[in-house]
């Protein structure tokens, strides 16, 4: 069987740079793919046509109904691939099946869905009320940025590729799209739907490469007008930085230390559960995790028990098996970095009531594997307890009362999900009191096209998703409009003399 390779899509043209670089899976080490590795010079000529596009105006001058019927057409084309998307997403990044058909891709098509239909109702022509004392009247257009540039991460690929080009594009904006070098598969394969669908040629780039110099290199482009970037902190404050020197718009979805508190009336064979699922979906590699559990020491014995009975029952193993329910690590730099950050708890004197290490045994001797893992013992100081492990990993926290659970979960540098699990009244009355951007209530991973994706404090700025998605791709203009005849409708008087 040939091994496919991946070509850069800039200006309606696939094109290959003369370097190759290689997918491989993560659980089996497997080549899955070659892909065209794109650098700096492939950045300027992306933004070039992303530029010539805008300003000849083919796409931002189409009617917004038919950007929308376009979008619809690619989520058509999307659904009709469903199968074939998530297997691929799970080959190349290692998210069990289970979790690409519904999340990774299902949602994504529904997230389109919900933004072409944004498109075709979004008021980017409203009048105003009457201008005083001049009889002048107001309009308020909602126009496009000009180019965009997305930069996206690995880990759930085509959702936040999703969130940010479905948007740009339904405003009328052009875009370059830089996705993970990890994870570029399905990103290349949306382009051949947006290809065949007939967007214009150079609306939509997506160049391939690695974050250093590529990611950083299109960031700071001088004609890039808004970046949309979902990634860590550290890189996201960095985007910030570049962007003062042209006052780029900026949209941030940074990383995220949830806190999941456990209430003494909660249901606990549901929140066993919600925990586990909080902190392990996607193999822990979430930015929205539930990584921190608060659990009232009152009953902390019977919590610890029966999360590592439930943890027992997980299966790891081939991502492509629909039984698995945690699969491997992205690639062997986080891998080792997982394994550090256990090294870091034992130190600090948290220990692994379950897992801790690597898993033994018949299809583990090859990939990136972590054992699902609970630590106790950890105070909220603890850098495991503060710092994103992106690993299928939990923190187990105690505390005496409600206000020190709220004080607890508030206590972290990030503030992007957070949950509460018990009496609906009380959970209510603490969600409103959580430093988060989503607060779920005996749930977690609730992500809803109409409802908004971001965070509080270091977890980013902006909003992805919700019924004002448009709104972080689009320039509002005022236009005023003076139809009386002669200088004495107006304020002339103020400087010039009546004739």
């Amino acid at each position: 069987m040939s091994v496919p390779h991946y070509s850069l899509y800039i200006n309606g043209e696939w094109v290959d740079t003369g370097e190759n670089y290689e997918i491989r899976s993560p659980a089996t080490e497997e080549l899955v793919a070659t892909v065209a590795k794109g650098g700096v010079a492939q950045v300027d000529q992306a933004v070039a046509a992303a530029k010539a596009a805008h300003e000849e105006g083919t796409w931002r001058r189409t009617p917004p109904a038919q950007r929308a019927a376009l979008l619809n057409d690619v989520a058509g084309r999307l659904g009709g691939r469903i199968d074939e998307l998530a297997a691929l997403q799970t080959r190349e990044n290692g998210a069990t099946i289970r979790i690409t058909g519904a999340l990774h891709i299902g949602l994504s098509i529904a997230q389109m869905q919900y933004l072409a239909d944004q498109a075709a109702t979004y008021e980017f022509e409203t009048a105003g009320p009457e201008i005083g004392p001049v009889p002048a009247e107001g309009l308020v257009r909602r126009e496009p940025l000009g180019v965009v540039a997305a930069i996206v991460p690995w880990n759930i690929p085509l959702l936040v590729i999703v969130w940010k080009i479905a948007p740009a594009l339904a405003a009328g904006n052009t875009v370059v799209l830089k996705p993970d070098e990890h994870a570029p598969l399905v990103a290349l394969e949306l382009a051949k739907e947006f290809e065949a669908a007939g967007l214009p040629p150079g609306v939509l780039n997506v160049v391939t490469g690695d974050g250093e110099p590529t990611g950083a290199h299109l960031s700071g482009h001088p004609d890039v007008r808004k970046v949309a970037f979902t990634g860590s902190t550290a890189v996201g404050k960095s985007i910030l930085r570049q962007s003062a020197d042209t006052v780029k718009r900026v949209t941030l979805e940074l990383g995220g230390k949830g806190p999941n508190i456990i209430l003494d009336s909660a249901d606990l064979d549901t929140a066993i559960d919600g925990a586990l699922f909080a902190a392990l979906a996607n193999n822990g590699q979430a930015c929205e995790a539930g990584t921190r559990l608060l659990i009232p020491s009152s009953n902390r014995d019977e919590i610890i028990s029966r999360l590592v009975e439930r943890a027992r029952t997980l299966k790891v193993g081939d991502p492509l098996d629909p039984a698995t329910g945690v699969g491997p690590i992205i690639s062997k730099v986080q891998h080792q970095r997982i394994l550090d950050y256990f090294a870091i708890a034992e130190t600090e004197g948290a220990k692994a009531v379950i897992g801790g290490g690597v898993p033994t045994g018949p299809g583990f001797d090859k990939g990136y594997w972590i054992e699902p893992t609970i630590f106790v013992g950890v105070t909220n100081d603890a850098r495991i307890a503060r710092e994103e492990v992106f690993g299928p990993v939990l923190v187990v926290l105690t505390y005496d009362s409600v206000d020190e659970a709220i004080k607890i979960a508030n206590d972290t540098d990030y503030g992007l999900s957070a949950g509460v699990w018990g009496d609906e009244e009380q959970a209510i009355e603490i969600a409103r009191e959580l430093d988060a951007g989503m607060v779920w209530i005996n749930d977690w991973h609730v992500i809803h096209p109409a409802y908004p994706f971001g965070g509080f404090k270091q977890s980013g700025l902006g909003r992805e998703g919700g019924p004002h998605a448009l709104d972080e791709y689009t320039e509002a203009k005022f236009i005023s409009l003076n139809r009386s005849p002669g200088p004495e409708a107006r304020a002339f008087a103020i400087v010039i003399d009546p004739a």
